[in-house]
Parts: C-alpha cells; sequence; structure tokens
C-alpha cells in the first residue's frame, strides 16, 4: 500500500470520527456499550457477589448499603446477577448476529453478484423466511432445538439471516458494475477473490450499521426467549430471565423487574443511537 493510501485512509477515518463525535447520542451510546463491554469481560472483579450466591435471610431486600439493588426470591444480589447477565446477553447478541452476517451476507453476496436463477432461487428461499416475523421463527426454532445458551444464539441468528441477504444483495449489485470490479476481472482475478476482496469491502457502509441495529435486536430477542423459557435456563443469569423470575414479585419486590427492565432498556437504547450516529457518519448525504 502506497504512502498516499495510507495518508488518504487515515483521512477518511479521522473524518469519520470527527463526524461520528459530533453526534453527542451516538458518544452517549458508544460509552454505554464500552462500559457494558468492560463489565462483562471483568465481571469477577466487579461484581460484589457470585451470581448464585444465596443469602437466604436476605430474601426480597430492597436495595441497601448490602445489595445496592436489593436481592431476589433466593437472596442472590441482582447487582452481580445483572453483572453476569451483561457477559450472556452481550454474547448471544454478538455471536447471533455474526452467524446471521456470515450466512446472510455470503448468500447475498452471491445472489447479488451472479445473478438469474441463483439469484432467484436464494432469495426465493429468504423471501419465505422473511414471510415469517422473525420473533416467532425464533422462538420455533428455540422450542425445536431445546432451551440453552448455545439454541439461543442459533436460533435468534437464524431468524436474521434474511434480512443480512436482502441488504448484502442490494450493496453488491450497486457495486457489481463498477470499474474497479470490471478491472479485477479483466486482471484474472476469480469470482470469490472479486466479492471478497472487491466488494464486500466497497459495500461495508450499510452492513455496519445495520449490524450495530441488530445487535440490539438480538439482545432483546434472547431477553424474550428467555423471558418465556426458552433461552438461558438457572441459576445462568440472563436478563430477560430475571425480568421473568420477577414478574411474580412485581407487587411485593418491584426492584426485581425493574432494574433488569431499565438495563435492557439502557442497553437497546444505547445501540440504536450508535447506529444511527455509524450511519449519519458513513453517509456523506447525511452530513451535519
Amino acid at each position: 500500500m502506497s504512502p498516499e493510501t495510507v495518508e488518504a485512509s487515515r483521512g477518511m477515518m479521522g473524518e469519520f470520527a470527527h463526524r461520528l463525535r459530533k453526534n453527542p447520542l451516538a458518544v452517549f451510546g458508544f460509552v454505554v456499550l464500552s462500559i457494558l463491554v468492560l463489565v462483562a469481560a471483568f465481571a469477577p472483579l466487579i461484581a460484589p457477589y457470585g451470581y448464585s450466591d444465596q443469602f437466604l435471610e436476605h430474601a426480597f431486600e430492597p436495595p441497601n448499603a448490602k445489595f445496592l439493588l436489593g436481592t431476589d426470591e433466593f437472596g442472590r444480589d441482582i447487582l452481580s446477577r445483572l453483572i453476569y447477565g451483561a457477559r450472556v446477553s452481550l454474547q448471544v447478541g454478538f455471536v447471533a448476529v455474526g452467524l446471521a452476517l456470515s450466512v446472510g451476507g455470503f448468500l447475498g453476496a452471491v445472489a447479488g453478484y451472479y445473478g438469474g436463477f441463483c439469484d432467484n432461487a436464494i432469495m426465493r428461499c429468504m423471501d419465505v423466511l422473511l414471510g415469517i416475523p422473525s420473533t416467532l421463527l425464533a422462538i420455533a426454532i428455540a422450542a425445536s432445538l431445546g432451551p440453552g445458551l448455545v439454541n439461543l444464539m442459533i436460533s435468534v441468528g437464524i431468524a436474521q439471516i434474511p434480512f443480512y441477504a436482502r441488504i448484502v444483495r442490494g450493496a453488491v449489485l450497486s457495486v457489481r458494475g463498477q470499474e474497479f470490479v470490471e478491472a479485477a476481472r479483466a486482471m484474472g482475478s476469480g469470482d470469490l477473490r472479486i466479492i471478497f476482496r472487491h466488494i464486500i469491502p466497497n459495500s461495508m457502509a450499510p452492513i455496519i450499521v445495520q449490524t450495530t441495529l441488530d445487535v440490539a435486536y438480538a439482545i432483546l430477542s434472547a431477553a424474550g426467549l428467555s423471558f418465556i423459557g426458552l433461552g438461558v435456563q438457572p441459576p445462568f443469569p440472563e436478563w430477560g430471565s430475571m425480568l421473568s423470575g420477577g414478574r411474580q414479585y412485581i407487587f411485593e419486590a418491584p426492584h426485581m423487574t425493574l432494574f433488569p427492565g431499565i438495563t435492557i432498556m439502557l442497553t437497546i437504547l444505547s445501540l440504536n443511537f450508535l447506529g444511527d450516529g455509524l450511519r449519519d457518519a458513513l453517509d456523506p448525504k447525511l452530513r451535519r
């Protein structure tokens, strides 16, 4: 890579970072998401107690000096469980979206590049999946695979595959006829090299934005599946299952549902803010 190319790349990254910093909501989302990632990574050092430690004599205690966010029906510290639950929720969000992006992105790239019968066959299959509400599809897959963390990630990821297939297909269609693709083909590059070396990198802007927004959707879907018993099983903490476990005590101990609900809301909100900020920063037509 020539020095001019490196300098141009740095200039583009600097301009992107500058536009992103001008959006206070995007900065807020980035800061909150960074804090959540750090909390999840260092959960054993941050959490005051283990996620399964029980203090039965302190069951249903409201927030106090010893238990900052109170305790649940088994006397487990809610703050500690929320901290450990960040590991599960973020893992589900990123792994599920990674699965959807890998499979759906490949199918969309192949469909958009080759067109014709290949395009019709792949996209009609995606249309069938799109005809099923994604939440209902995730529930059906999770119910057939059974509860558990791995099955939860698979079910949420499969439900999102059609969306990425359509997004990547549209992005590939918009660039496959441009001069740099024709030049690569004239130089003897193979189809896979052209797709993954030239077309996909030049179609990343909408994919990055959609990925950020879909992590929020995946976390919300995982919480919903855990809420109905199809996600992570006790005693492992997950924000949706904590919300479900506290609903029967909502009048006696409202803090059991209040704090998991606020955590889910804040996480989804920060991811949406960051996704909107990335969209504005990556799209020159939306510059402020």
